[in-house]
């Protein structure tokens, strides 16, 4: 399921672009149409500086203002242990100030030209963005290519920011029994692979954090040969090609970035069980199988088959279990399903929920696993699966009316190394799954074997703990 992008400081964890139903049930008796609109789309322009920055542009004249996002390679999947969360932590400090631009100057500027910034780590990439007047692009490029190399990292900003990034923590995660559970599940699921660890890392790791951490991270990662610029609006390709040239061309390259170790995750060989106590109203459930992304799957057609296997899940009023278990049965308050293919790594494709008063966490279990049963054992129908096609028709549709998420698509698919391109077969692929397709990776990957359960055990909540507003937010 196309992700916009999963991390600290989260916009949302978008767990499908297939479920507008609703909203554009007008586009679904044209899908030739919007197939034709998705493909005439204006070109993605390529460069590449001789330092190794690699230029994407698409011009967009919809509205004039352009979208800037630098994107670096480096997110919490190349942590080590012991260094949990050091990316997000330096994200926070990239906002403090170089010598050119003191702490402060560069949200300052920014606001002068009434534009946005802001930035997010994910697990495998840290991007920095802002919305900006398009005929005064230069400005945001000045200032985003100063702190790619210049950044200060003053200790004693350092000391404040890191109890930032803890009081983020607890309020994200700590004080949340859904999140708290959420990353204990991670953290089960996953023996090897990195994305076992929380983005905004494990508290034991930002205490121990020391800015010469920042620093030695930030020396390593954050290089023009590390980085992908994507512009998106009206503007002239060239022209952003010479901005970008003027202002990050005389930035040197850092000779050698090493590619992360592979972390392979270790096979699974039976069912995982973790009971979170925490002090919560009602219990909760999340379950994972172990699933191949786009990146490495064994047959490409797979991690487009298991996205609409999701959606017929849970995609909107008329997906299965808004029907059967939150309307029909009346036994799930909430019940999803989410997959992740684009990401460097193998992900999990999840279920969740949560039961009504008075249901049993068992219950919403039970159901969701004979979901999945019926998946395996029966095709889903050719109606089925052409609601879901058009949900993906009108749900791009949708989102590319969006310079953001156009400019966000872009560049998270270069970082995770998919490359840009993916974006436009994406369509084509989804249009192509059939019914056998969607059944037979349920068979394949949804399997006990591969499962790692998560449950959520209410404990009692203290009444007198006082509600203390996140103060965190740049």
């Amino acid at each position: 399921m196309r992700r916009i992008l999963t991390f600290t400081g989260k916009i949302r964890n978008p767990k499908t672009i297939l479920a507008f139903s609703c909203l554009f049930a007008g586009f679904f008796t044209l899908p030739a149409v919007a197939i034709e609109r998705v493909k005439t789309e204006n070109p993605v322009y390529e460069y590449k500086l001789d330092n190794g920055l690699k230029i994407l542009v698409k011009q967009d004249k919809r509205a004039p203002i352009a979208v800037m996002q630098l994107w670096y390679k480096v997110g919490s999947s190349y942590e080590q242990n012991g260094l949990t969360g050091v990316s997000h932590v330096l994200e926070h400090m990239m906002f403090k100030g170089t010598q050119k631009h003191p702490d402060g100057e560069f949200n300052r500027i920014i606001n002068e030209n009434g534009a946005q910034d802001n930035a997010f780590t994910s697990k495998d990439y840290t991007a920095y963005y802002q919305v900006i007047a398009a005929d005064r692009l230069q400005v945001a490029m000045e200032l985003e290519a100063d702190r790619m190399r210049n950044l200060l990292l003053p200790p004693a900003e350092f000391k404040k920011e890191i109890e930032v990034v803890k009081e983020e923590r607890r309020w994200r995660t700590d004080d949340k029994p859904t999140s708290l559970t959420y990353e204990q599940f991670n953290a089960m699921a996953f023996m090897n692979s990195p994305y076992r660890n929380p983005v905004i890392g494990w508290m034991a790791d930002l205490n121990a954090m020391q800015v010469e951490d920042l620093r030695a991270w930030y020396e390593r990662w954050y290089a023009p040969n590390n980085a992908t610029l994507v512009v998106v609006g009206d503007v002239d390709p060239q022209k952003v090609r010479d901005l970008a040239q003027q202002y990050y061309g005389a930035i040197k390259p850092t000779e050698v970035i090493p590619p992360p170790k592979p972390q392979q995750e270790v096979a699974q060989t039976g069912v995982r069980h973790i009971k979170v106590k925490a002090p919560a109203e009602l219990p909760y459930l999340m379950m994972g199988y172990k699933a191949p992304g786009l990146l490495g799957a064994k047959e490409a057609w797979e991690p487009y088959a298991l996205d609409v296997l999701a959606s017929i899940l849970d995609g909107g009023n008329s997906s299965r279990f808004a029907k059967d278990l939150v309307r029909g049965k009346a036994i799930a308050s909430e019940a999803s399903a989410w997959y992740s293919n684009d990401g460097r790594l193998p992900d999990l494709f999840v279920l969740s929920g949560m039961p009504t008063k008075g249901e049993k966490l068992e219950t919403v279990k039970t159901a969701l696993l004979e979901q999945v049963t019926k998946l395996q054992q029966q095709p889903v129908s050719a109606e089925e699966l052409e609601r879901v096609k058009a949900q993906v028709i009108a749900g791009e549709i949708y989102q590319r009316d969006s310079q953001r998420h156009q400019a966000t698509l872009l560049g998270s698919y270069e970082s995770v190394g998919l490359g840009y391109a993916v974006a436009d077969a994406y369509v084509d692929n989804i249009l192509a799954i059939t019914p056998e397709q969607v059944q037979a990776v349920a068979k394949k990957y949804l399997v006990e074997d591969g499962l790692t359960i998560a449950e959520l055990d209410p404990q009692p909540i203290d009444p007198n703990k006082p509600k203390i507003a996140p103060n965190f937010v740049r």
